[in-house]
């Protein structure tokens, strides 16, 4: 029994350590519990005190805010105020002005009104007296107002026509004094102030080797090279005996100079077989291309001449590779721009546009392609297309007398053009074309009647006719020179003028014996 009662002894003593254990520990959390419910509601207090702070913080904020706000209103009101106020008090003083102004007014009317009156009555007495007079005059002269009226306005006319053509004869009288001699000043003094070189174009131009070994490379076998290169550029290999040259024959000068590229290119590179001839003959053609926009480009520059339309400026450029007469086209060109533009200044005319017709006056001759037109109408419609002033297009159309002149700039142009040909060593031509022209001259004046004689001097720029006295009379003598000057004019082709100089000669012989 003792165990049993021990351990019930035991069992009771733990379950009382137990509960007072658990008291002890549920004071303990108690307490601590009530001491967290303390913490917390005082910083839960803290924290409404912050969170009350702040809002009374905020509040102050919005409300200083609130208050400038409104004082920025108010100040903004009172300056409007202020602003209206002075506009009343400018528009009260203005009104007063006006008023004041339509008062015055008002007085001058009234003034003027009584002036105007007084001057009404004074003229009707004026005209009644004036109708006396007449009528007394009419009495005394035995003529009517209308009458003597149509013979004052008749005398008046035949004596203002008298002096009109008294002082038009005068300005003619002078005019031919001067005309000629002030027209050779301004031509000469033109000439002497623009000097180009003149450059003269040949068909054929030749490409110089290191040795002869290149030219059977160049030829290919069984001469495959060659004719792929003369069909790629449509110019003539000439491939001779001649030391270290090889002859490049074309009409066309453009041909000519991509031939020329492209051979120094492919002799350059070494290799040299048709489709390597062919690339390089394609990169040559657009390289030559940009270079003749290039050359456009910097022609229109260096004459100050802006606006150009592309293809015009292209055109420009193309004319470094074309001649006319021996002439290069484009030193021809800028030659007669420049002449234009310093006879224009002479003349009181605008140089700009004599400048810029001079330039395009010969771009008829380098069109891409090639109508049956006179290059000056061809140059015109060329013009017209791309935007050019009436005025350069009608310089560039009657240059050759093709259309009608209708501005000053036309005859510039076309004694520039003259000027620039006919200039010593300009252009050149065939003997055999030269002969021909001087004998189609004197053929032509001794086609008339009475003409005895006929001489081409001065290189075809003057012709001598000598007449029969007997046939030709010297009223005769200044038509036949007008006759022949419009056949040469119309029939015959030539560079600068030709001077028609017709002599009479009447000789009396008798012999004493």
């Amino acid at each position: 029994m003792e165990p049993i009662s021990l351990m019930i002894g035991a069992a009771a003593g733990l379950v009382l350590g137990g509960i007072i254990i658990y008291v002890i520990l549920n004071g303990v959390l108690r307490k601590k519990r009530e001491e967290v419910i303390r913490e917390a509601e005082k910083e839960g207090e803290n924290i409404k005190k912050d969170k009350i702070l702040q809002a009374k913080e905020k509040f102050l904020q919005l409300k200083e805010e609130h208050e400038k706000a409104v004082i920025e209103r108010d100040r903004k009101i009172q300056s409007a105020e202020d602003r209206i106020k002075s506009k009343e008090k400018e528009l009260s003083r203005k009104m007063e002005d006006v008023t004041r102004t339509e008062r015055e007014a008002q007085s001058q009317r009234d003034t003027l009104n009584a002036q105007s009156e007084k001057l009404q009555k004074r003229q009707e007495e004026l005209d009644k007296a004036h109708q006396k007079q007449v009528a007394e005059l009419e009495k005394i002269s035995g003529y009517s107002k209308e009458d003597a009226k149509a013979q004052l306005v008749e005398a008046l006319k035949a004596e203002a026509r008298t002096d009109a053509m008294a002082h038009v004869k005068e300005i003619m009288d002078e005019a031919k004094l001067t005309a000629n001699k002030e027209a050779k000043r301004i031509v000469i003094q033109t000439i002497q102030r623009v000097a180009t070189e003149q450059a003269v174009e040949n068909a054929v131009s030749v490409f110089n080797i290191e040795n002869d070994e290149l030219k059977g490379r160049i030829i290919g076998r069984e001469g495959r090279n060659i004719r792929a290169l003369e069909a790629a550029t449509g110019v003539e290999i000439v491939v001779d005996d001649t030391p270290e040259a090889i002859i490049l024959s074309c009409f066309d000068p453009v041909r000519r100079e991509i031939a020329r590229l492209a051979l120094h290119q492919l002799v350059s590179d070494g290799r040299i077989h048709p489709a390597r001839i062919e690339e390089i003959v394609s990169k040559t053609k657009h390289k030559l291309e940009e270079e003749i926009v290039e050359i456009g480009k910097r022609t229109t520059i260096d004459l100050g001449i802006h606006g150009l339309h592309p293809e015009l400026i292209r055109m420009v450029g193309r004319m470094k590779y074309r001649s006319s007469y021996g002439q290069n086209l484009l030193q021809h060109s800028r030659e007669v721009a420049n002449l234009c533009a310093i006879m224009a200044s002479e003349l009181g005319l605008n140089p700009k546009i004599a400048k810029r017709a001079g330039l395009l006056h010969d771009i008829g001759k380098v069109p891409d392609e090639e109508p049956e037109l006179p290059h000056a109408i061809l140059g015109m419609k060329l013009a017209e297309k791309f935007g050019e002033k009436a005025d350069i297009c009608n310089a560039i159309g009657a240059h050759h007398d093709e259309i009608e002149m209708t501005t000053l700039y036309a005859p510039i142009v076309q004694v520039c053009d003259a000027i620039s040909g006919a200039r010593p060593g300009a252009r050149r031509e065939i003997v055999e074309s030269y002969i021909k022209r001087i004998k189609e001259l004197e053929e032509l004046a001794q086609s008339y009647t009475g003409v005895s004689q006929a001489y081409a001097i001065q290189a075809g720029r003057e012709l001598r006719v000598m007449c029969e006295a007997e046939k030709v009379s010297d009223a005769d003598v200044d038509k036949l020179a007008f006759d022949i000057s419009q056949r040469i004019q119309t029939e015959m082709t030539y560079p600068g003028q030709v001077k028609i100089t017709v002599i009479r000669e009447k000789r009396a012989v008798n012999y004493a014996k």
